[in-house]
């Protein structure tokens, strides 16, 4: 199985290139913009024509979500065009593409978690780009599985653990938000199912099962439940504590709303494809061990 990945800076990207060589029989090709502009078609030409992959992988996104407000035919062209782009060149080689979109398609006033039936109602720049990237990936390519995820967090790369466990290491005391609650998915597990969700349909096994999934981390938490978990793991390990005050959105305001519920409903992925993301707790886990491990 050979895998193109668009968008190999990402947190998954990185993680997909991590984990694939100990996969026996798949080759990955993360490629990044200098080498596959997805907003250009030749470009893409030129990529799939020289990787031939059985698999596409679209992790490339314009994920600057306050930035995006501003930045509006930036985010579009990104998270809409270049999807639709690769989409439709994938779909004319036959084959099946993989796109990563965001729980942002909703705006967050559900007060239980999301399935994938639930009307999207973006209420954010971000939001509408990845929607309407869902879109025309759908539109462009009948062999498409769509994730939608949320709360995305790794080793490396810009994440909240790892912002946690820097401020801890110079300020004693945080304020986190702690009226916003959703799942929080720890990219190397999402990796997993990304990689066996490639591998069923480059054996022609998914042909029954395209469509929109949720892919999270078991479990729920707030922002603020998400800190002490980081905090408590840390203590365990002898690395950075702080204490960490609750507070509201309206305490932390920022140009572009955040979903008060993020949680998604990951049950349609299990059935369909018996995968299931481990709890979140355990995620958090191991990814402050990685990173301490890295920083002793």
């Amino acid at each position: 199985m050979r895998l193109l990945i668009a968008g190999w800076q990402g947190q998954v990207a990185r993680a997909l290139v991590e984990t694939a060589p100990g996969c026996p029989d798949v080759t990955a090709c993360a490629v990044g913009r200098a080498a596959l502009d997805i907003c250009e078609a030749r470009s893409i030409e030129r990529a799939l024509s020289s990787i031939s992959p059985t698999v596409v992988i679209n992790s490339a996104a314009y994920t600057a979500v306050d930035e995006a407000e501003r930045e509006v035919e930036r985010a579009f062209a990104l998270n809409r065009d270049g999807a639709r782009l690769l989409a439709e060149a994938a779909a004319r080689r036959n084959i099946p593409i993989i796109h990563l979109s965001s729980d942002y398609v909703f705006d967050g006033s559900k007060p239980t978690p999301y399935v994938e039936e639930d009307p999207p109602s973006p209420v954010t720049v971000f939001g509408r780009s990845k929607l309407e990237g869902e879109e025309a990936v759908r539109a462009a390519n009948p062999k498409h599985i769509i994730l939608r995820t949320s709360w995305i967090f790794s080793p490396g790369g810009r994440n909240f653990v790892k912002t946690m466990l820097t401020q801890a290491a110079e300020r004693s005391h945080l304020r986190v938000v702690a009226d916003q609650r959703g799942s929080p998915t720890y990219a190397p597990h999402l990796v997993d199912v990304i990689l066996e969700l490639a591998r069923r349909t480059s054996n022609g096994e998914a042909s029954a099962e395209w469509g929109v999934f949720h892919a999270a981390n078991a479990g729920s938490t707030t922002w603020h439940g998400f800190a002490e978990e980081v905090f408590r793991r840390s203590a365990q390990l002898g690395g950075p504590v702080a204490e960490v005050e609750p507070i509201v959105s309206t305490d932390y305001p920022t140009p572009a709303q955040r979903p008060a519920n993020s949680r998604l409903d990951c049950s349609k992925l299990e059935r369909a494809y018996g995968l299931r993301l481990p709890p979140w707790q355990e995620a958090v886990g191991e990814c402050v061990q990685r990173i301490l491990r890295v920083q002793s």
